[in-house]
């Protein structure tokens, strides 16, 4: 993805606190239909770590990601407090047999004050990144674990309430986490993030697009995004009709039902 600078009258907020090898996988299903000689799959192949269709692969930390956005479609990243000129979006791991819509809530709340938010979507699949030696020797010397990284779940969130809500120091349950906040671009957040995590990142940001550029009323849902569901790849078609608001997936589907029996 293109990089993209700070506009000059970029706000980021600080926060006041206390002392204290990458392999290729596939996420593959059933055909739909058959359109156009297209055959309409919900398989797509993607240049990650792994994917995994119902559960995490063996050896990877079960963990949440939350991409929450404003009503300008910009995405809440925050700064890392020991990891300088690192930012990143909220996530965390889900306990066992915790509801993961459930642990996304609750990450973002600990980690950013946030309670006022909206479901939007779920990933369909698990993506996953492996820790660089060092953080891996030191995270699982903290967790008591032997974990190779992350299988996350990503959630899209939009946020309903007030900025005065951000707070860093959380809801106090936790250690804080970040020390700075900011509203960004897609691009942005993936060039400000850690270099392990881009890949998640970079993918992230494709299968959300469909939210990021369309009006926050879904009655205005843009007839371009409509038309790009229609000329992408069978697989990136699976994503962006997933993505969908369900009047437009039924809309989607009605014409090509009807083409193929006109045709």
């Amino acid at each position: 993805m293109g990089s993209c600078e700070f506009p000059r009258n970029l706000q980021v907020y600080r926060s006041t606190r206390r002392n204290y090898p990458s392999r290729i996988g596939e996420f593959s299903g059933v055909s739909l239909v058959t359109w156009r000689n297209i055959p309409v799959k919900l398989s797509v192949s993607l240049s990650l770590t792994v994917l995994s269709v119902e559960t995490p692969p063996q050896g990877y930390r079960k963990n949440v990601g939350i991409c929450l956005v404003n009503p300008s479609k910009k995405i809440f990243a925050a700064s890392r407090i020991h990891i300088p000129d690192t930012w990143q979006m909220p996530q965390g791991g889900a306990d066992e047999g915790e509801d993961l819509r459930h642990a996304a809530m609750r990450e973002l709340r600990e980690e950013t004050g946030v309670t006022s938010a909206e479901f939007l979507a779920e990933a369909p699949y698990w993506m996953t990144y492996d820790f660089p030696d060092q953080v891996r020797q030191r995270l699982n010397r903290r967790w008591g674990t032997n974990y190779k990284g992350q299988a996350q779940k990503w959630f899209l969130l939009k946020f309903t309430g007030k900025e005065e809500e951000i707070n860093l120091l959380g809801d106090g349950s936790e250690k804080p986490e970040f020390k700075n906040w900011s509203w960004m671009l897609p691009e942005r957040v993936v060039e400000l993030a850690v270099d392990f995590k881009k890949p998640v990142y970079e993918q992230v940001m494709k299968l959300f697009s469909p939210y990021l550029q369309a009006d926050a009323d879904e009655g205005n849902y843009s007839a371009e995004n409509e038309t790009n569901a229609k000329a992408c790849t069978p697989g990136m078609m699976k994503c962006q009709y997933n993505l969908m608001p369900m009047p437009f997936q039924l809309r989607l589907v009605g014409r090509m039902l009807i083409e193929m029996v006109q045709g």
